[in-house]
């Protein structure tokens, strides 16, 4: 197949309409977009035209006055996502430079792996570089891409969405998850614990679409049973651990997260092997994106380590 000539696109794109494609993905109206990035709605629909021209595709598709993202759209939005987040990592680059600092590193992470890979690794990247600055970020995979996709991260370790392409994916672990309760609860008193002791219980339970949630909503469809009534949802381990601590509630943390916490007598962790493991969590960054020195050598750190409970 023939490759469409790059250089006219590049002379005929603006930074202003990579601006307005973002503005439009955000606020859903040209208008909100137009007032959101300072110029006229005429303007920006002028601009819009010109951008589908350059590019030979139209990129949204008009439901009354909302706009909403085709293909084409879906498709180039990720692209200037990326040349966002590349113009952000070049101007702290920039700012360090003429500051003279050491650099700065900012890093996300799924809970599993921050008392384990991410400390270590933070640990000795700061022992070699003192004057380091370093941000850190824990939440969800799919916040933390988003993230990493707009410039604010520079490294995230979690799981690559289904379906997710641009990335480089490098694996840590795979894990089975743990089933928790408070320290005191009736079930640790229990040789051995059966489906139906689970089912007879209060969960708290991550959101729908989290791999942990995935893990149950497995083991219940197994069993041909539906999940319990009265469902508490968090995507927050410390709610999920403080509910589970004042209540008989049960709940499902990756087993080094949850061997951490019983260490330290705060939960309890029941005799039972769930019957799918979490898919595999690792460092990913961004192909298209060059990677920073503290950033290259923080995954230098990060790989060679094989990590213990905490």
């Amino acid at each position: 197949m023939p490759r469409t000539p790059v250089s006219p696109v590049l002379n005929r794109l603006r930074l202003r309409q990579v601006a307005l494609v973002l503005a439009i993905a955000r606020a859903g109206t040209l208008s909100a977009a137009a007032h959101e990035i300072g110029i006229t709605q005429p303007a920006a629909t002028k601009m819009l035209g010109e951008l589908e021209d350059a590019l030979g595709q139209r990129l949204f598709d008009r439901t009354g006055r909302v706009l909403v993202l085709n293909a084409a759209g879906q498709r180039t939005l990720l692209a200037f996502r990326g040349m966002r987040g590349t113009i952000e990592q070049l101007l702290r680059d920039l700012h360090e430079l003429g500051e003279g600092t050491a650099g700065r590193i900012a890093v996300g992470s799924i809970m599993a792996a921050s008392p384990t890979y991410l400390t270590r690794a933070l640990a000795d990247l700061k022992n070699r570089f003192p004057g380091l600055a370093a941000t850190i970020e824990v939440g969800t995979s799919d916040r933390l891409m988003e993230l990493l996709d707009d410039g604010a991260l520079d490294v995230v370790i979690g799981r690559v969405p289904a379906a997710a392409s641009g990335y480089r994916f490098d694996a840590l672990a795979d894990e089975a998850p743990a089933v928790i309760c408070a320290p005191g609860h009736p079930l640790l008193a229990e040789p051995r614990i059966a489906f139906t002791h689970l089912r007879a219980c209060s969960w708290v339970l991550q959101p729908a679409g989290n791999p942990l949630r995935d893990v149950v909503n497995r083991e219940f469809e197994a069993k041909h049973a539906a999940l319990p009534q009265g469902l508490l949802e968090t995507a927050s381990t410390m709610i999920t651990i403080h509910l589970v601590m004042r209540t008989r509630m049960l709940a499902v943390l990756p087993t080094s997260v949850a061997s951490g916490f019983a260490r330290h007598g705060m939960v309890g962790v029941l005799r039972y092997r769930m019957r799918s493991r979490l898919t595999s969590y690792g460092s990913i960054v961004r192909d298209d994106r060059p990677l920073s020195p503290p950033a290259r050598h923080f995954l230098a750190l990060l790989h060679p380590r094989a990590a213990t409970t905490w």
